[in-house]
């Protein structure tokens, strides 16, 4: 595959790469798979709503100095010397996370989201303890009580959902099974739901019972820092954050707490949960953050949430049902039942022409999970490229095409490479 010379852009935040020499040289099979990976996402519809597109900057920091540096610890308190450099990257992560979200502390050292939630479990509770979250099938994530996760083995998970009527977090039924399971903690949030939570609720609830709550925001989080969306951080113990989705950075964790659960929090994340952290994604994070706090970014994501508005109204022209009517986020939650498709059938013919979204399961659902009614699309990526309103009618249409195509044609593809190529990155 080769790499498709873009538009003029003004954004650095294009998918055109180029191996270094150094890499050509020693391994030009490697080099060979990132280039088509990077074709791929150039002349791709990126409509899964967990990724992103970091920018140049960030990839620098990515592959800086810190990428192959040991710094077990915390900045002053590491167990290897030669860590001047390695402090001061964290210490402006923590620094920038605390003033863009208003937060008492901050971790930046958990290597993935659900590596976070599992430092949030470990500082608050037990094994053993009683949780209530948001059920796997209402929109809830894996942390939230799986038993293929750590989390449904250690802990006694109850689940909360959305109503049938309107797809609403059932706050009524939050409350009468707080009262009920009396849990130790309450987790606020999932991967699925796309409207903005009402967290004051929730901390009356966890209030009442005497809970710990925390926010599962990984989603959503870069659309706080945008603000777009209603903060946790006033309301929460823990904020559980993830920096490669909306806020478009490295792979990695985030962890937001009051001041009082700060040395708690940090024991869990080490050396309870995880060894010395990967310091060239602190320092990528750090990167990210300073982005995140610019205006063009709050501009940034107003338009994903715009885009995402306008998608959930076209899809709906084209056959879908987007779960509650619409969107707060980027996100919009689909049941593709009544084009005679599942899931996973929609994902994998989107799949054939381009278009990369994901498969879900829905609230009520009647299918198996791993077929499932429903997809999950994400406008965060989309907006990097520099589609807006205009372009989502023709987004919408093309997600539609292929839901009906069984094997999908080349002219679709077509189509949906043109438009990837021809969308100018503006953020």
């Amino acid at each position: 595959m080769t790499v498709t010379e873009p538009p003029s852009a003004t954004s650095d935040r294009t998918h055109v790469w180029q191996a270094p020499d150094a890499l050509r040289r020693t391994d030009p099979q490697i080099a060979d798979v990132l280039a088509a990976e990077a074709a791929r996402r150039r002349e791709s519809l990126q409509m899964l709503a967990g990724e992103n597109t970091a920018s140049q900057a960030v990839l620098a920091a990515l592959s800086g100095p810190l990428v192959d540096k040991y710094a077990e610890g915390y900045p002053g308190r590491r167990h290897h010397t030669g860590c001047a450099a390695a402090d001061a990257a964290e210490l402006l992560a923590v620094g920038r996370a605390k003033e863009l979200f208003g937060a008492d502390h901050a971790n930046v050292q958990p290597y993935t989201g659900t590596t976070a939630m599992l430092a949030a479990y470990a500082a608050l509770l037990c094994p053993g303890d009683r949780v209530l979250a948001m059920s796997l099938q209402h929109g809830g994530h894996l942390t939230a009580g799986s038993r293929a996760n750590f989390s449904g083995r250690w802990f006694q998970f109850t689940g909360y959902g959305v109503r049938r009527s309107d797809g609403l977090i059932d706050l009524d039924q939050v409350r009468d099974l707080a009262r009920r399971e009396r849990p130790k903690a309450i987790v606020a949030g999932g991967i699925s739901y796309p409207r903005d939570i009402d967290w004051a609720a929730f901390r009356e609830v966890a209030d009442e019972v005497g809970a710990y709550l925390i926010a599962d925001a990984a989603q959503i989080l870069g659309l706080v820092a945008g603000g777009v969306l209603s903060s946790p951080v006033p309301h929460a113990d823990v904020v559980v954050g993830a920096t490669h989705k909306m806020l478009r950075g490295p792979r990695g964790g985030l962890l937001l707490c009051t001041a009082e659960l700060a040395e708690r929090l940090d024991r869990a994340v080490f050396p309870f949960t995880q060894g010395g952290p990967s310091m060239h994604e602190v320092a990528a994070k750090a990167v990210a953050l300073q982005e995140a706090a610019a205006p063009e970014y709050a501009d940034y994501t107003r338009a994903a949430v715009d885009n995402a508005r306008t998608l959930a109204r076209d899809l709906t022209e084209q056959g879908l049902r987007p779960l509650t009517g619409g969107t707060d986020t980027h996100l919009v939650t689909a049941d593709v039942s009544s084009l005679g498709v599942s899931g996973r059938e929609a994902e994998r013919r989107c799949a054939a022409v381009s278009i990369l979204l994901g498969k879900c399961a829905l609230p009520y659902d009647t299918a198996p999970p791993a077929e499932g009614s429903g997809v999950r699309l994400g406008t965060g990526c989309v907006t990097t490229q520099g589609m807006g309103t205009a372009e989502m009618g023709e987004v919408a249409r093309l997600v539609g095409r292929a839901l009906r195509d069984s094997e999908g044609s080349a002219e679709l593809a077509a189509e949906v490479r043109g438009l990837a190529l021809r969308s100018v990155p503006k953020w």
